[in-house]
Parts: C-alpha cells; sequence; structure tokens
C-alpha cells in the first residue's frame, strides 16, 4: 500500500483502539463480568456491534457501493459447520479469553492503554498462532 493509506489505516486503528478502552470494552472488569453474567455491558456491545454491521452491509448493497478494487461490494455466503472442532476450539478460545481477561482482537489497544502485562497474552497468541500453522495439516478439517 501507499505511505498515505499506511498512515491513513494507522491512525483509524489507533481510533479505534481509543474507542475500544473508553468505552471500557478492554477492560479486564468488564469481560470477568461478562462470563460471569454480572452485566449486561459487554452484550450491549457486541449486539449493537452486530446490528450496526447488519444495517451498514445492507446500506453498501442498497447504494452499490464498489470496492477499492472497483468491483461490486459482497459479502460471499459461508457454509457454517459444526462438530467437535467447532465446539474445542470455541472452548479453548473462550477458556483462554476467560483466564487472561483479553480478546485476541483488541490486545495491541490494552498495551496501549498502558497494561504491559498482556504483552504476554500477545506473545501467547502468538506461540498459539505459530503452532496451530504447523498442526493445521495434521488436523482433521
Amino acid at each position: 500500500p501507499r505511505l498515505a493509506e499506511t498512515v491513513l489505516f494507522v491512525l483509524l486503528g489507533v481510533g479505534f483502539g481509543i474507542v475500544l478502552v473508553k468505552a471500557e470494552v478492554v477492560s479486564w472488569w468488564r469481560i470477568q463480568e461478562m462470563f460471569r453474567f454480572q452485566s449486561f455491558h459487554m452484550y450491549g456491545v457486541m449486539v449493537s456491534a452486530v446490528g450496526t454491521a447488519v444495517v451498514l452491509t445492507r446500506l453498501l448493497k442498497v447504494l452499490g457501493v464498489k470496492t477499492v478494487s472497483g468491483t461490486d461490494f459482497h459479502v460471499p455466503r459461508k457454509e457454517l459447520g459444526g462438530g467437535t472442532r467447532y465446539w474445542a476450539g470455541g472452548s479453548v478460545f473462550g477458556i483462554g479469553w476467560a483466564a487472561s481477561g483479553a480478546c485476541p482482537g483488541p490486545l495491541f489497544a490494552v498495551v496501549g492503554a498502558g497494561t504491559l502485562s498482556f504483552l504476554l497474552a500477545i506473545v501467547g497468541a502468538l506461540v498459539g498462532t505459530y503452532v496451530y500453522a504447523h498442526a493445521r495439516p495434521h488436523l482433521p478439517h
């Protein structure tokens, strides 16, 4: 990408990280409240995010917005799977999220907010990704 695009994306990412921190979405306490069903805060954020995505996706289609490469905007259909691998993967993800108090998505926002101990969670996420990449050919897909 061009330098201007890179700078724009970095600024958008930093802005989004600030929003996540200010909305307390990356708060360890908020995440613990969610997993203990003590607060609707995180569930409300997730529901509003999905709702916003649905509305904006529909709006992009209706307005005929083109992608950056000039093609028509569309979301390809995805066949939902089932079975043990989804239960196992979801469980590992959820246990890691609950144990660390951090969803992998906003880990950099947490570190950017000054909680440097979450650098360990970033290292763990990278190691897990590396292990999966090497184990994937031997796993049933």
